[in-house]
């Protein structure tokens, strides 16, 4: 029950993850084996796997049994995050406070189209919201990641560990873990 309430915390997540995906709706086995790509094979093979629908609900396509949910944000784009990293996800989303527990999250497929370094809630490229494309990476999240001093930067070299959304609530640790593809 845990978990449910974790994975309907970041449902206003999912509903940007819609937006961005551009492609009509993969079959189940496509869409499990591209989310599941998202992290090691060791932390893959337990985890559960979430659609987000159009309309905002989460379908369960895969139960989990290690405490890690994986998901699409763009077509290639996916995240398998533990229930801390879920959480505080949900909690920016809400644009409530974040919990203090750390939490991990992979990205190991690389976060295109990327995201804004400055601005959480940022959909899009603009001008000055210091847009960052970074390839295979693993996130901190929590209170605790400021505490590994990484750069806080605006405009991050996305090949070095860096901090996004600096000065912000929901700062979290951007560490790379290979080259993009």
């Amino acid at each position: 029950m845990h978990s449910l309430k974790l994975i309907l915390a970041i449902g206003i997540f999912a509903v940007l993850a819609v937006a961005n995906t551009s492609q009509g709706k993969a079959s189940d086995s496509d869409y499990i084996a591209q989310a599941l790509a998202a992290a090691p094979p060791g932390v893959a093979s337990g985890a559960a796997v979430i659609r987000m629908e159009k309309n905002g609900s989460v379908t369960t396509l895969r139960a989990g049994k290690n405490g890690f949910t994986c998901f699409l944000l763009a077509p290639t784009s996916g995240v398998c995050a533990d229930a801390n990293a879920m959480a505080f996800m949900g909690a920016m989303m809400k644009h409530a406070a974040p919990p203090d527990a750390i939490g991990v999250a992979y990205m190991l497929s690389g976060d295109a189209p990327g995201a804004s370094n400055t601005d959480p809630w940022a959909t899009a490229k603009t001008a000055d919201n210091h847009w960052v494309v970074t390839g295979p990476h693993i996130m901190v999240m929590g209170a605790g990641a400021k505490a590994l001093g990484y750069p806080t930067t605006k405009d991050a070299d996305p090949t070095k560990p860096y901090m996004m959304w600096a000065g912000t609530p929901y700062e979290h640790a951007m560490i790379p873990v290979g080259s993009p593809k």
